[in-house]
C-alpha cells in the first residue's frame, strides 16, 4: 500500500471518528450552537450573558464554543472524507473513462474543486454565524426591583366606598 493510499485511509477514519464525536455529543448536549444564540442580559449590577443552543437549552459558555466549533469542524470533516474517497477512486475512474465526452481526470479535478468549494463555502457561513452571535448578542433588559406602584383599587359598579 503506497503513502497516498495510507494518508486517505487515515483521512476517512478520523473524519468518520469526528462525526460520531459530534453525533454523541450532539445527543448528550441536546443540540448546536451555530444555530442558538447568546442574550445579553443588562442588570442594574452589569451585563450577564445566556448561551442558548438550537433547541433553546441553556448551556454554560464554554459548551456553547465546543458545539459551535464542533459543528464548523464537520463541514471541514465532510471535505476531506470526500477528497480522500475521490483520490481513492481516481485511477478507476480514468481508466473507465476513455472514450467518455471528459477525460476520467478531468472529471476528478473538478469534482474535487466542487467539493472544496461547497465544504468551505458552508464551513465559511457557520463560521460567520457563529462569530455574529458573539458580536451581536440579543439584549434584554431587566428592571431593577423597586418599592411597589399601589394602583387605586377598583370597585364594582355600585360599591359605595368607605
Amino acid at each position: 500500500m503506497d503513502i497516498r493510499t495510507k494518508i486517505c485511509i487515515w483521512v476517512i477514519v478520523i473524519g468518520m471518528v469526528n462525526f460520531l464525536a459530534y453525533t454523541i455529543s450532539y445527543s448528550i448536549v441536546g443540540g448546536e450552537s451555530v444555530r442558538g444564540k447568546i442574550e445579553k442580559v443588562e442588570t442594574p449590577a452589569g451585563d450577564e450573558f445566556r448561551y442558548y443552543l438550537d433547541s433553546g437549552m441553556e448551556v454554560p459558555r464554554g459548551e456553547f464554543v465546543y458545539m459551535g466549533i464542533h459543528s464548523i469542524s464537520i463541514w471541514i470533516t465532510v471535505g476531506a472524507i470526500m477528497l480522500s474517497m475521490l483520490t481513492l477512486a481516481k485511477d478507476r475512474i480514468s481508466d473507465s473513462m476513455h472514450d467518455a465526452m471528459m477525460r476520467g481526470r478531468t472529471l476528478c479535478t473538478v469534482l474535487a474543486v466542487v467539493i472544496g468549494i461547497c465544504t468551505a463555502g458552508l464551513a465559511l457561513q457557520f463560521v460567520r454565524q457563529f462569530v455574529n452571535h458573539f458580536e451581536h448578542p440579543e439584549i434584554t433588559s431587566v428592571r431593577p426591583a423597586g418599592p411597589a406602584t399601589s394602583s387605586p383599587a377598583v370597585l364594582p359598579s355600585g360599591a359605595i366606598p368607605k
